[in-house]
């Protein structure tokens, strides 16, 4: 067996069904190995995408994805995905490769510190030395993955570890035929490399792949669920905050949903957990958000910390009990400590929770109320808006027809600033785990990378990727993926010629649109260059028979992105963050 064996076999004994790439010879072994092992091998266009990519199957399976890249640049390249990846707490397995092991140091091609590089990025690493060392390495880089808060985990595989021995030993010089020395510095290197090598294979054939250990929901103790049932018990305005956190554990979305009905607690969602509830829930609030904190008595943050999102604990009210949980201790109590703050899985907490809990609805009934005819008020607004002309398609509108148009079981994958959103207040994901963002880090580029890895993972659903025209640019190519993996994406591009999130407050605030303004690109063109199809709307009323013909595409196999050119709204004036 090769090294490329061994780490396969630890990929087909998780139970991975996808591994991405782009091809490189010192990580080749392991994808001929895992393809060999039924393992699906789709290729990318871009690094970044394969851990995006990996990413995504992460966040809605619960197995950790898997991206194996080749050394230096390769490596590098997912630099930003890796650590979008830790921020977003999302268990990744990233397996680089690297130079051989006597050649560290010594300049040979795509040789750099890939360890100090990643160090600081990651729940965890090893650089392999031995071929023995392969498979526990990569072993232990999955548990680390999913133990504690989810993350991502890096594994340096070196090429000399990878292939055949006595290819590395005819490589190095010293394998079968090889020129005997003529010199005594030649006997002497011929020494060295023979004892090396000798090192380097010791026990390869040795190393087998373990069983996985399980990983348990981290539980809250009894007498802290008892606190909260208490604490609840008191409170006149309660609103509950679901964040990505408690998704972490995909199989059991839908019994966090069962327990958010139960609790009867007014829900807002964000990120990965938004579409928990379905689209029109009655406990379901999307708007005025802080004003609902604000007025609360009582906050439950679940998973939600209280980063630049909660303007860093400030859009809770002092006066308000505040309610923590969380599986990071750090995030627990970052910026604003809570009155109560439980250190678990929030998904498992709420569950918990709701067990025994009482049934306080009636109490809570006027306040609910408040809150959903507040929320129906926003509705009616954005309607309005969506109604004004601007130039080219109203974004609002479009948004809104986007949301007629999805399927039940679709899922969304959000990548951009102004046009994606002003789409997060206005499409509305069917059901759990139907909506993909990058998180916290706020990266751009993810769209291509989430969409190949949605659609693998959820091949009879709808996949619409939303862009900003500014994001477009960074994954449009992963239409070659799709094209090549027959992985009908439907994609939708805002195109409103700019970086409209960032040139809105600059020009009010600087007086200038320095670096801003970008064209009305021909996007769809650009996709059917990649062998799949591409349409242009620029007219509100052609929007509805433009979205029927793009769905249509899609199910005919084929990936299809509508340019749609938008006019620019104050819809989000006053959004950016710092």
């Amino acid at each position: 067996m090769t090294g490329g064996d061994l780490v396969a076999d630890v990929l087909a004994r998780r139970g991975v069904k996808f591994l991405f790439t782009l091809c490189g010879g010192h990580i080749s072994p392991i994808l001929v190995s895992a393809r060999r092992r039924g393992i699906r091998v789709i290729d990318v266009r871009d690094e970044a995408a394969a851990a995006f990519a990996a990413d995504a199957v992460s966040r809605l399976t619960g197995t950790p994805g898997v991206a194996a890249v080749t050394a230096g640049p390769g490596v590098t390249n997912t630099l930003t995905a890796v650590k979008n990846a830790q921020l977003a707490q999302s268990p990744l397995v990233l397996l680089g490769g690297a130079t051989g092991t006597i050649l560290k140091g010594r300049g040979s091609l795509q040789d750099i510190d890939q360890v100090a590089l990643f160090e600081p990025h990651v729940k965890w690493l090893a650089a392999v030395e031995r071929v023995r060392e392969l498979a526990p390495a990569v072993e232990e880089g999955f548990d680390w993955a999913r133990l504690g808060v989810p993350g991502p985990v890096f594994v340096e595989c070196p090429v000399d570890l990878l292939y055949e021995e006595g290819l590395v030993r005819k490589l190095y010089g010293v394998g079968e035929g090889a020129t005997p020395p003529r010199s005594l510095a030649e006997r002497a290197t011929r020494w060295y490399l023979g004892r090396h090598l000798a090192r380097t294979f010791r026990g390869a054939g040795k190393a087998r792949a373990r069983e996985p250990r399980e990983v348990a929901a981290v539980r809250a103790e009894g007498r802290q669920v008892r606190r909260v049932h208490a604490d609840l018990a008191r409170a006149e305005r309660p609103v509950a905050l679901v964040g990505s956190q408690a998704l972490l554990r995909p199989a059991a979305a839908q019994e966090l949903a069962a327990a958010l009905d139960r609790l009867g607690i007014p829900v807002y969602l964000s990120g990965m957990a938004r579409g928990l509830l379905g689209a029109a829930h009655p406990l379901l609030l999307r708007h005025q958000r802080r004003q609902a904190l604000k007025e609360a008595d009582l906050v439950l943050l679940a998973g939600v910390p209280c980063d630049f999102r909660l303007d860093y604990g400030r859009h809770v009210s002092r006066k308000a009990r505040l309610l923590a949980v969380n599986l990071s201790d750090q995030d627990l109590t970052k910026n604003r400590r809570p009155d109560r703050g439980v250190l678990a899985d929030p998904g498992a907490f709420l569950a918990d929770l709701a067990a025994g809990a009482a049934d306080h609805r009636d109490r809570w009934r006027d306040w609910l109320d408040a809150l959903r005819r507040r929320d129906a008020e926003r509705e009616k607004e954005i309607d309005a808006r969506a109604a004004r002309e601007t130039d080219h398609v109203n974004p609002l509108y479009l948004c809104r027809e986007i949301d007629r148009a999805l399927d039940e079981d679709s899922v969304l994958v959000a990548d951009g600033g102004d046009f994606v959103a002003t789409a997060s207040y206005t499409v509305r994901p069917r059901g759990p785990l139907r909506w993909l963002d990058p998180g916290v880090f706020g990266t751009l580029g993810v769209g291509g990378g989430f969409a190949l890895g949605a659609k693998l993972v959820r091949p009879e659903s709808e996949v619409w990727l939303l862009y900003g025209d500014g994001s477009a640019a960074y994954s449009i190519a992963e239409f070659d993926t799709f094209v090549r993996h027959g992985l009908p994406v439907i994609a939708v591009v805002g195109n409103d010629a700019g970086w409209t999130q960032i040139a809105r407050e600059q020009v009010e605030i600087l007086g200038d649109d320095c670096g801003t303004v970008l064209r009305h690109t021909d996007y769809h063109t650009v996709a059917a260059g990649y062998g799949g199809r591409g349409l242009r709307v620029d007219r509100p009323e052609d929007v509805p028979g433009v979205l029927r013909e793009a769905k249509e595409i899609a199910r005919g196999g084929t990936p299809v992105l509508v340019n749609a050119l938008i006019g620019k709204t104050d819809f989000r004036k006053g959004s950016i963050s710092m």
